[in-house]
């Protein structure tokens, strides 16, 4: 009987599309997933670093394990990603049954250092840096229909507040050529949205080429676009001092790229963007933002913002209650300010913002972004929207659920011949903060048929 594997994750799309690769390597050796615990002969915990929250649960997780190990003792446990990279030891003495832990450089690795273990007892595997740009893994995705790819790893950058370039390293771009085959790959095994990931992707390829030429964003963009059977184009996260005029220009000239773009503004004050080494400031910002707008119709926009910051004032957070009602987002993530180990921002003890003062300005900030978000929502009800189907929706099954080009999820009752990754126009009817609701109009487009493939090992 073939052993079983359960992949959790932990973080952002990146860590997620490393765990379709771990879940889609172990699948290659033979290996079948399962979605309950009790059954895995395999746990596979990929971390993120980014937030407190994620060594809590990360810790939680493993707690649990150990009963279920000691009960079975078979059981392999491993510990990957950025949390294992830099607390690589930590893992260990907090959690001595794990049997693995690698990091986010060795991350192809993964089945021959579960194979090690299972020899010769418990591996810890951590590189420091990537050998050489890593080459397309194969990858067990949850969506038929959707794919990330990876275009860049690593950041130049140095946010204080930020831990990726500690433990994803320097800023690599993946070839052109070598991004565009594996698109062209997905189209044909019948994906239909693609959704390219780096840390900073209007960075992208200036570390590649020679000479006067190297590939930019916009150039990426444009390639991709071309790809014959991909109807979408998503990507995240791009860098506010690095959007360029080229990228602009190619987001409205692309027929695949989406009316949408994620743009991180962490903070509406000058005094506050400078501390976190941000290298714009918030009038450069909105300067960016109303050219993206003026040359993408209809274009949403979200955002991350970080309330708290260590010395921030109520002057300096006025200034981002502003900014983010000139901005107008479409949504935003907020995030209340988490020390992390071993970024500039941990040490500034001295300027810590009072918890309790931290949530109430979060209380505000939320109530900002959300009566803006419900506005822009309200605008849309009576429209026609384009919509790829995701699925039932989780909370209600005789629902079904997807996404417009702007990324706005669309809650629709279905036809009975409506499926996952059929495109459909739906007549929207209502509006929340998060979501809009609306009547089914009609399918334009089924899903397409996906190849079958066979898992080959990976040596």
């Amino acid at each position: 009987m073939a052993r079983r594997f359960l992949v959790r994750t932990f973080g952002c799309q990146m860590n997620e599309h490393d765990s379709e690769r771990l879940a889609g390597l172990l699948a290659a050796q033979g290996m079948e997933p399962t979605d309950d615990v009790e059954e895995a002969d395999v746990v596979v915990l990929n971390t993120c670093c980014i937030r407190e929250n994620a060594d809590n649960k990360l810790y939680g997780h493993l707690g649990h394990l150990r009963a279920l190990k000691e009960r079975r003792p078979g059981l392999q446990i491993a510990v990957g990603g950025c949390l294992a990279q830099k607390d690589r030891e930590l893992v260990r003495e907090r959690a001595p049954h794990v049997d693995v832990v690698f990091g986010t450089h060795n991350l192809a690795h993964a089945p021959d250092l579960l194979a090690r273990a299972r020899r010769a007892g418990p591996v810890v595997e951590i590189l420091e840096e990537h050998e050489a740009y890593p080459s397309a893994l194969p990858a067990r995705r949850e969506s038929p229909h959707s794919a990330w790819v990876t275009i860049q790893i690593g950041c130049d950058n140095r946010c204080a507040f930020c831990i990726v370039p500690a433990v994803r390293g320097r800023e690599v771009s993946r070839r052109t050529g070598d991004i565009v085959r594996e698109v062209e790959e997905l189209a044909r095994d019948g994906v239909r949205e693609v959704t390219l990931l780096g840390q900073n992707v209007n960075s992208y390829g200036r570390d590649l080429g020679a000479g006067r030429y190297r590939p930019r964003f916009a150039d990426l963009l444009r390639a991709v676009d071309a790809v014959d059977g991909i109807d979408r184009v998503r990507f995240t996260s791009p860098h506010p001092k690095d959007l360029r005029p080229e990228t602009i220009a190619a987001m409205a000239e692309c027929d695949a790229v989406c009316e949408h773009l994620h743009l991180p503004l962490q903070a509406g004050s000058d005094r506050i963007l400078a501390r976190m080494h941000r290298g714009y400031t918030a009038a450069r910002y909105l300067e960016r933002l109303r050219a993206a707008r003026a040359a993408v119709d209809d274009l949403a926009v979200t955002t991350d913002l970080i309330v708290g910051f260590p010395g921030e004032t109520e002057d300096d957070f006025r200034r981002t209650l502003e900014v983010v009602e000139e901005a107008g987002y479409d949504a935003a993530y907020t995030f209340v300010f988490s020390p992390r180990p071993g970024t500039e921002a941990a040490g500034m003890v001295d300027e810590f913002v009072p918890p309790e003062v931290a949530q109430e300005r979060m209380r505000r900030l939320v109530e900002v972004v959300e009566r803006g978000a419900l506005a822009r929502h309200a605008a849309r009800v009576g429209r026609v929207e384009e919509v790829l189907v995701e699925g039932p929706s989780k909370k209600d099954p005789a629902v079904m659920s997807g996404r417009t080009r702007q990324n706005k999820l669309v809650h629709f009752a279905p036809d009975g011949t409506v499926a996952a990754g059929d495109l459909v126009e739906v007549r929207v009817t209502a509006a929340a903060p998060h979501w809009l609701r609306g009547d089914l109009v009609r399918r334009t487009s089924p899903a397409r048929r996906a190849r079958t493939r066979i898992p080959v090992a990976v040596v």
